[in-house]
């Protein structure tokens, strides 16, 4: 003691309080179990598409109107001509794409922005490819728009038969993949860019086909409107036959939804003398483009009051 070491401790036979504890043996139901949490856990951080709902399809149907007012808006009232607003358009979606594909989980403003600029680069893509310089596509006396080749004067059946092939290899490449079409359950980058690829293509395709109904078709705006509502209503009922592919509706839906905002766009913003109501292009932009944030703003609030979940 003298030193002025510390006693040693009393020995003391080792208890079980001192022994290591030893795990409780996993069951495989435990393990099972475990494994699908932890998959829906993990599905529920990096979902990066929305729900297919009804408001989804209202949603669809205002972004894709937009994308005709908005790109009538550049190409044709201001003048700047379907190449160069191509050109543009294209440049805002491919930022726009890299926004929500570097996003780590669902956002409504990063998706809609998305299809917006995939509706809004598809309107001017499908004139660019179908129209020519000559006078029954110029508006207000126009003899050209802006710089740069006026138009490719493919046709429409030409245009559209080009952009169904592109869609189709696009269709093929998704499936030799082997990832789902059922966009709820696409979480891999490569099924992203697959996904918007198609959207792209068919944002396209729909634009042409709405202007077909509107200016060749003799249908008019109305008429062609109220052709693809019966198209899309005759997709409802068919939800109900087994023996028909939900996925594939889906996508055929998809389509038809934008030569429904194609006329819808068109029957705002065209003379009266065609059939339209003339509201202009850049008042019926603005009356959109805020009826699409406000429907945004609501869907990002319902997300948020989504249960939080993390993954383990």
């Amino acid at each position: 003691m003298g030193t002025g070491a510390l006693p040693h401790p009393p020995h003391r036979k080792k208890g079980v309080s001192d022994t290591l504890e030893i795990p409780e043996a996993l069951t495989d139901t435990d393990v099972a179990g475990t494994h699908q949490r932890t998959v829906a856990t993990a599905k529920s951080v990096i979902k990066k598409l929305p729900e297919v709902t009804l408001a989804f399809w209202i949603m669809k149907v205002a972004a894709t109107t937009l994308g005709e007012t908005a790109g009538d808006l550049f190409a044709q009232t201001l003048k700047l001509g379907y190449f160069l607003t191509t050109l543009a358009l294209f440049a805002i979606f491919v930022v726009t794409l890299v926004v929500q594909l570097r996003s780590r989980r669902y956002n409504p403003f990063f998706y809609w922005t998305v299809i917006l600029s995939t509706s809004t680069a598809g309107t001017t893509m499908s004139d660019f490819m179908n129209r020519d310089a000559s006078t029954k596509y110029l508006s207000n006396g126009a003899t050209s728009l802006g710089w740069g080749p006026q138009g490719l004067g493919l046709g429409y059946p030409t245009g559209a038969a080009i952009l169904i092939s592109i869609l189709v290899i696009i269709f093929a490449v998704w499936k030799l993949t082997g990832m789902t079409f059922v966009i709820r359950d696409i979480v891999s980058f490569r099924g992203e860019a697959l996904f918007w690829s198609a959207i792209l293509v068919s944002n396209t395709l729909g634009t042409s086909m709405g202007d077909f109904l509107s200016d060749s078709s003799g249908l008019g705006y109305a008429g062609g409107a109220e052709l693809v509502t019966g198209a899309l209503l005759v997709l409802l009922a068919l939800m109900k036959a087994p023996a028909v592919p939900n996925v594939l509706l889906f996508w055929i839906a998809f389509v038809l939804t934008r030569p429904l905002g194609a006329t819808a766009g068109d029957f705002l913003t065209k003379p009266v003398a065609k059939g339209g109501l003339d509201l202009g292009t850049a008042g019926s932009s603005a009356v959109l483009l805020t009826v699409l944030v406000g429907l945004m703003t609501y869907a990002h609030v319902q997300e948020r009051r989504r249960p939080a979940t993390r993954p383990s």
